[in-house]
């Protein structure tokens, strides 16, 4: 990671930064855009100027949150791949795509805010969950543990259904539910 004027962050900055930015999310999530700057500050345990200096406008600490949370759910994919089985790869990529929708969900506001400043915080959103989307269907395709006529456009309306009806933190249960039944609708099944 590097500054605006292309030097890199020493280590101490960069999980600052981080701090703010998982904090930020967090608070716009639960208290909208009239969240206080000073309540996300505390919550990352650094300082205002360290917040100011990182991110000198509400809205550019509100479009860091969201592409922070995009990049955290799109990069789990290959990590997720590697540790274990593509079926559960999937599966644990699918709860964390209900923990990015019920963070934008709760961003909404913020977001909106941001795109008024002229500002667009989804550009590519889409085409980096359907990358990651991707190269997880692929990989259980591969391994004969789902069927191969699922697209990832298909699975993005799916989890974006589920995230809808039940992204709200007091409705995780169901969504995991919904994400079972989901994962057993997708399941390979051999010809009777």
């Amino acid at each position: 990671m590097t500054t605006g004027a292309g030097k890199p962050l020493r280590a101490d900055a960069r999980r600052n930064r981080e701090k703010i930015l998982t904090a930020a999310a967090r608070v716009f999530a639960e208290e909208g855009l009239d969240a206080h700057l000073e309540r996300v500050a505390k919550e990352a345990g650094v300082g205002s100027g360290t917040l100011y200096r990182n991110f000198p406008t509400r809205e550019l600490l509100i479009e860091a949150a969201y592409r922070n949370e995009l990049s955290r759910l799109c990069d789990a994919a290959p990590d997720l791949l590697a540790a274990m089985p593509p079926h559960e790869a999937l599966r644990a990529w699918m709860g964390r795509f209900i923990d990015y929708a019920t963070a934008k969900l709760g961003m909404a506001d913020a977001l909106r805010a941001v795109v008024d400043s002229g500002v667009n915080p989804y550009a590519q959103s889409r085409e980096l969950i359907m990358t990651a989307l991707t190269s997880l269907l692929d990989a259980a395709t591969t391994a004969g543990t789902i069927r191969p006529d699922i697209s990832a456009p298909d699975m993005f309306a799916a989890l974006t259904g589920v995230a809808l009806a039940s992204g709200k933190p007091d409705q995780r249960e169901q969504a995991e539910r919904l994400l079972d039944l989901i994962l057993d609708g997708l399941r390979h099944r051999t010809a009777l």
